[in-house]
């Protein structure tokens, strides 16, 4: 099995272009500079590369006409395909010789590469074979025939090469043109099928950017069903609702993990972190950019994430030509700047690696999820997961996501973030998850407009009336401990009266806007204001001093359902998973996911400190004092105690 896809593995690696040339590199072939590139590359602890045969380069393909433009033959230029296995697939036998070298370069470098197959999309530019340029590369038939002629001869090959540890489905393919999603279902399906055909060992990589839990023309869903492995290209600046905060601060540094999570969670694949970067000097300084790294790199590894791979290799400062005279963004994303000197991120992720080879184990056990977030119709749903998740991680719980239109997976907790519309999950679910809290678990519903049914009866709360919301609200929550305020968002207002349910927070004018209810052996937490999405929204919620610690009723929702840890925190900015050996051994990572250092006090009742791996720690009999520099983790093991 590939590494890629092995349970608990991880790698780390770039994108690689060579640094002499970028996109041009295997028109401009200059080995020397390959081998000068991946040999410092491997000394810095790379392990993984994913590279890009440039689809007009290695299918050199032109279509010629006659009269009233009728097509009459595909050449190479002027010249005849030539009558070989390459030549009858388009293919360059220059292109394919150079990419013979470059693979046995890696090799000898012991490292392992990802292969975009179909490299059409880059930094920008759409880079097409001259005869398809007028197509949609999706969508066109003849378009396909040429592209599944290039895969199936390419992977043929090459797939004896113990370089390759992937195949690629192409650069972010959904960039290169406008489809239905019953096209880029086919058009997935036609080329994963392909590599198979040839290679049915290796496993076959999305390679997309930006699929969505709705559906879509690119689906979560049906990537899944198609291809082995998932993948994430996680910039906060091209993603909805990341870009608000300093990229060393908690909501940037979990924006991968948390959507890795998402895929692997509504995909049931394993998730790549295929391409990340902080975008250069203008977002980031060098030393900021490291500590994100730094963090990132041990969220992601604790969350079952299958690997962190930076873009890119090198800067492309002193290149003229296209997409890099565009783009001021494309040309200082390197590990490697333009005058040879390594970026300090670079020395962090092969810090990192060197520490993943240092522990006794090779695999990660899966981290501990403590609940179900049921991701309901009708509503943001990208928005929903990531304040849910980022409330989570700072009440100390860890939570899995689900769709609620689908059959529900057991658990001692279920989270409704921001639902919102009037079809919120069908009828025969909504019954089922009753049926749950009657059986004993916990629900929490937080409210962004829409409409249940049985509303009364469920949650102990007739409502009165409805209306939209003036501005400059806040309610207080009052009955889980210390009160706190919370501003409320616009939308639409419940003017609520308890039937059965107890108040735990009221709007100004008395309006209860937090209650909880007993149903059958569990219980039933309502919330009328949509905190997730409102916090993902605006800057600083999740970080600033002031920001309400609306983490704090995800906190109470564990305790009323009895979710209780081997290892407990207080400090909303130190990430903890569990990860369970056995039933006497859990092995524990914390990150710090703040710019400053932390202090905390843990609570591990009937559990002593183990090995430590990494990281600070004082343990006693008031409990485990872990102290971490900014953006640092502690990997420590939990011993059960025995009487």
């Amino acid at each position: 099995m590939s590494i890629l896809i092995q349970p608990g593995r991880f790698v780390v690696g770039c994108n690689y272009w060579a640094s002499h040339a970028g996109t041009r590199m295997w028109e401009d072939w200059r080995p020397e500079t390959v081998e000068s590139d991946l040999a410092l590359l491997a000394r810095e602890g790379m392990q993984t590369l994913r590279v890009f045969p440039l689809w007009p380069d290695f299918q050199p393909i032109r279509q010629l006409y006659g009269g009233q433009g009728e097509r009459l033959e595909i050449r190479h230029g002027e010249q005849p395909l030539p009558d070989t296995e390459a030549g009858r697939a388009g293919l360059s036998e220059e292109m394919l010789t150079r990419f013979d070298r470059f693979l046995d370069i890696a090799h000898s470098h012991s490292l392992s590469l990802i292969v975009g197959l179909l490299t059409g999309w880059m930094s920008g530019r759409l880079y097409v074979p001259p005869a398809l340029e007028t197509m949609n590369v999706l969508a066109d038939a003849l378009a396909l025939r040429w592209e599944l002629r290039l895969v199936r001869a390419f992977v043929r090959r090459f797939r004896e090469h113990p370089a390759i540890v992937g195949w690629d489905l192409g650069n972010e393919c959904n960039c290169m043109a406008n489809v239905s999603r019953d096209q880029a279902y086919a058009w997935t399906a036609a080329i994963a099928n392909a590599i198979r055909v040839e290679d049915p060992n290796r496993p076959v990589v999305s390679g997309m950017h930006g699929l969505k839990p709705d559906g879509g023309a690119w689906a979560i869903e049906d990537a899944a069903e198609l291809t082995d492995l998932l993948c994430v290209h996680p910039y906060p600046q091209f993603t909805p609702h990341c870009d608000r905060d300093p990229v060393d601060t908690i909501r940037p540094i979990l924006h991968g993990t948390a959507e890795g999570r998402l895929y692997t969670d509504l995909g049931g694949k394993p998730c790549l972190c295929q391409e990340v970067g902080t975008l250069g000097p203008m977002f980031a300084s060098d030393a900021v950019a490291a500590g994100f790294a730094r963090a990132a790199l041990f969220s992601q590894w604790a969350h079952d994430g299958h690997g962190f791979l930076w873009w890119c290799a090198h800067d492309q400062t002193r290149l003229e030509h296209a997409p890099y005279d565009w783009h001021g963004t494309e040309r200082e994303l390197g590990l490697v700047r333009a005058d040879g000197i390594v970026r300090p991120v670079t020395r962090e992720m092969g810090a990192f690696g060197r520490f993943l080879k240092s522990l006794p184990f090779e695999a990660l056990p899966p981290f501990r999820a403590d609940a179900v977030c049921l991701l309901t119709q009708n509503q943001e749903h990208w928005a929903a997961a990531f304040g849910a998740f980022l409330f989570a991680k700072q009440a100390g719980i860890d939570i899995r996501f689900h769709m609620a239109d689908r059959p529900l997976p057991e658990a001692r907790l279920y989270l409704m973030p921001s639902t919102h519309g009037f079809s919120v999950m069908p009828r025969r679910h909504w019954h089922d998850l009753q049926a749950r809290v009657a059986a004993g678990a916990t629900l929490l519903v937080t409210f962004d407009d829409g409409g249940v049914s049985e509303f009364e009866e469920f949650f102990g709360v007739e409502i009165q009336t409805r209306e939209e919301r003036m501005p400059g609200a806040s309610a207080v929550i009052s009955g889980i401990g210390e009160a706190f305020q919370i501003p409320i968002p616009g939308g639409h207002r419940l003017t609520l009266c308890p039937t059965r349910a107890e108040v735990l927070g009221r709007e100004p004018d008395g309006n209860p806007v937090f209650t909880s209810v007993q149903r059958g052996r569990g219980r039933v937490l309502f919330l009328g204001l949509p905190i997730e999405v409102a916090a993902v929204r605006k800057p600083g919620s999740f970080h600033a001093p002031d920001a309400p610690p609306c983490w704090r009723i995800y906190r109470h929702a564990a305790d009323v359902a009895g979710v209780w840890r081997a290892i407990r925190k207080r400090e909303p900015s130190l990430g903890l998973t569990e990860h369970a050996f056995d039933a006497d051994r859990r092995l524990v990572v914390a990150v710090n996911l703040s710019p400053r250092p932390l202090r905390d006090q843990l609570v591990a009742a009937g559990w002593t400190v183990g090995p430590v791996y990494r990281g600070d720690l004082h343990a006693d009999n008031t409990g485990i004092t872990i102290e971490l520099a900014p953006h640092d983790a502690a990997v420590f093991e939990l011993r059960r105690q025995r009487a």
